[in-house]
């Protein structure tokens, strides 16, 4: 069956916060200035937001500059940073930074705690009505091209083929879709960005992107615990224990609701460690402990974070159309936040494109006015201010920490130091032989505060069709037993928050590599840490994966 297509000047694979704001900023431009432009969004997720997860507290900056009357809108944007706490954890107590010692660039008052997914369903409703189609449900699968090279636009993913790959009663083939600019906007890791970095040679000349995965639980908890606008970020104990880096965060909002959720970075050594039961633990600590017990665990998520900073974002733009958002990488890591500058991109992007196709371009070139134009930004100088803090923590924990707010303090006084530390090695270059390391006995989930990993996926509604091609391709079926279990004790085991990977028993004794894809909650964890980079994260069915309320 041949595919249809459609026809756009813009098509933007993505409903996140970047892909939202490029839309938005298009259209508002066409209705400013009188020049059509048509703009689609595919969204894989079953609806917008429900494969967003974040934190989050969102700086609105970008907000303001995009859409000034958002209050008046009716946004979920309501509760303001009233209480903001750093703590070095140990077992069993903590130190307390003094807010005075912090960096002015953490500050946190004036930004806002929210659910980032309402966020963007929000957005989604402000950019359809201004006339946006928006497809939730459909997954960008391949890049097109046109004759010459350049980017023609993008296709979605056939639906109905069976695990066997047989064509069910259901079979319907992909669409393509057809424009001038496309913006990818997939968010972190993406296939469709993964593509597009080696044909065009994106990522040459810069540092490897390093990463981080974020897990995230939502509790509602008691009243008379709840302080909304408490904002605590922690670094220290269970990750000393492991040698690995990381943090975690905090966060009461709205009606008794807390976002919490744990940070591990990806460089880490030993391959025993498991990032899902860290965060567990961590919640065991009386500092935190406290205020879960009595409270009612109704969320869990988790995706993968760029940590990399200014000098792993690749080249922004390609013929025919431009990474935004966390496809290129803005996350300002020290704050924690990445959502106002991945908005700024996806507007500036949407500035460029409007710009171009106002002058009548058939979209064959390189938007280059993007990445100027998001050089001469608060955005570029918002990563250019924390650029040495992710890299020094290559010296520890405590004292890469120390260094980084020596560093930031500087910023804040109006002195640039002259050097850029860099990122030598990918995370999955990391790993240390399992024969050199100690295996971690984590406790035992106790049901209150801690939990086991599948009762955690439950809370995600991941759902994928059962009978649908395995969207965790490996490279080589043999490596994982042949390879991987022997030198590191194939870490996919652990290094996933959802349960998709087992060493099982085979027949004859003989071990076996499982993938229960039902269980991916799309975080891209194994595409990112496998060692011998075997697994490659692809698009499963539209729709699929997991569908967050409220995250």
């Amino acid at each position: 069956m041949s595919r249809e297509s459609m026809e756009y000047d813009v098509v933007i694979v993505g409903g996140g916060p970047a892909g939202l704001a490029a839309a938005i900023r298009l259209k508002q431009l066409a209705a400013e200035q009188g020049h059509e432009v048509s703009v689609c969004l595919l969204e894989k997720g079953s609806e917008v937001g429900a494969h967003i997860l974040s934190g989050a507290v969102i700086d609105p900056i970008a907000l303001n500059e995009l859409l000034p009357d958002w209050k008046e809108r009716d946004a979920p944007i309501k509760t303001q940073v009233t209480d903001d706490r750093f703590l070095w954890l140990t077992q069993p107590s903590s130190i307390r930074f003094p807010n005075f010692s912090m960096p002015p660039l953490m500050n946190n008052h004036g930004n806002y705690i929210v659910s980032l997914g309402n966020v963007c369903r929000w957005l989604g409703q402000q950019a359809e009505a201004l006339g946006v189609e928006i497809y939730p449900g459909f997954a960008a699968a391949e890049v097109l091209y046109n004759d010459d090279g350049s980017v023609k636009g993008v296709a979605t993913g056939d639906m109905g083929i069976a695990k066997d790959g047989h064509h069910k009663d259901s079979y319907t083939p992909g669409m393509e879709l057809h424009a001038k600019y496309t913006f990818i906007a997939e968010g972190v890791r993406g296939s469709l960005a993964k593509m597009l970095f080696e044909k065009f040679k994106l990522r040459e000349g810069v540092d490897p992107q390093k990463f981080g995965i974020g897990l995230k639980e939502l509790w509602e908890i008691p009243k008379d615990k709840h302080k909304p606008g408490l904002v605590v970020h922690t670094q220290g104990w269970p990750l000393t224990e492991s040698g690995s880096q990381g943090g975690s965060f905090m966060y009461h909002y709205d009606e008794n609701l807390v976002s919490i959720g744990f940070v591990v970075h990806l460089n880490y050594e030993n391959p025993y460690v498991s990032p899902f039961d860290e965060f567990q633990r961590f919640k065991t600590h009386p500092d935190i402990r406290g205020y879960l017990e009595g409270g009612k665990r109704i969320g869990y998520g988790a995706r993968a974070i760029n940590e990399g900073g200014i000098q792993s974002i690749p080249k922004l733009t390609f013929p025919g159309g431009a990474l935004i958002g966390c496809s290129a990488g803005f996350v300002n890591v020290p704050r924690i936040k990445g959502s106002h500058n991945a908005m700024k991109s996806g507007m500036l992007a949407a500035e460029a494109a409007f710009a171009a196709l106002k002058g009548g371009s058939e979209g064959h070139d390189e938007l280059t006015a993007y990445p100027e134009a998001l050089r001469r930004s608060w955005l570029w100088k918002d990563l250019d201010k924390v650029r040495n803090v992710k890299p020094s923590l290559r010296w520890g924990s405590l004292i890469g920490t120390v260094y980084g707010g020596f560093d930031m303090w500087m910023h804040d006084m109006g002195i640039r130091l002259p050097w850029t530390l860099h990122h030598h090695k990918a995370d999955y270059q990391t790993l240390k032989p399992a024969s050199e390391c100690k295996p971690i006995a984590y406790p035992r989930p106790d049901g209150v505060v801690s939990f086991d990993k599948l009762s955690s996926v439950f809370l995600s509604a991941t759902n994928h069709e059962e009978d649908q091609p395995v969207h965790l391709k490996l490279k080589d079926p043999s490596v994982p037993i042949g390879v991987n279990l022997p030198k590191w004790a194939e870490p996919a085991q652990r290094y996933c928050p959802a349960g998709v990977y087992e060493v099982v028993d085979g027949e004859n004794g003989q071990k076996r590599f499982q993938i229960n894809a039902q269980n991916c909650v799309h975080c891209k964890t194994c595409d990112i840490k496998d060692p011998s980079q075997n697994i490659n994260w692809v698009v499963p069915e539209g729709g699929g994966g997991p569908n967050y309320p409220g995250m």
